[in-house]
């Protein structure tokens, strides 16, 4: 018997709406109603007011590459199916201070600066026992396909 696919985890309720947005190819990130601040990682109520009017809102999926590593060798034994990989963090246009930690794809880790822009694309995660029909996002150099 194995264990279940580790990572992520779209039963917890809390990240549900990220997930079902992910499924329609948009990135979401929870953003206070009362007074316009996002989010994120997602608290019960806002950061910024403390107002509990938080409504999950599609953003552009553009950002800005704020740090990164290349993993040579993962901790988690199903990443070692596709190491080398590079694990970024992205700061989102619509607030720089907003950071996503996701995959950067369709780049040689070599080509990396800070502040390149970048934007999402959504795909499957590449593993055989991940979530059937789990769509992810990843992020891509600004341009590319």
């Amino acid at each position: 018997m194995s264990a279940p696919f580790p990572l992520p985890d779209v039963g917890w309720e809390p990240l549900r709406p990220f997930w079902e947005a992910a499924a329609r190819s948009q990135l979401a990130i929870p953003r206070c109603s009362a007074c316009g601040h996002w989010n994120w990682y997602p608290p019960q109520r806002c950061r910024a007011c403390d107002a509990d009017t938080l409504a999950w809102t599609p953003v552009s999926g553009r950002g800005t590459l704020f740090s990164w590593a290349l993993i040579q060798r993962a901790w988690v034994k199903p990443f070692d199916r596709i190491a080398p990989y590079v694990s970024g963090l992205v700061a989102l246009d619509e607030d720089p201070a907003v950071r996503v930690v996701s995959l950067i794809v369709d780049a040689e880790p070599e080509s990396l600066r800070v502040d390149m822009p970048l934007h999402a694309r959504f795909a499957s995660l590449p593993f055989p026992d991940a979530p059937d029909g789990l769509i992810v996002p990843f992020f891509t150099p600004a341009g590319a396909a």
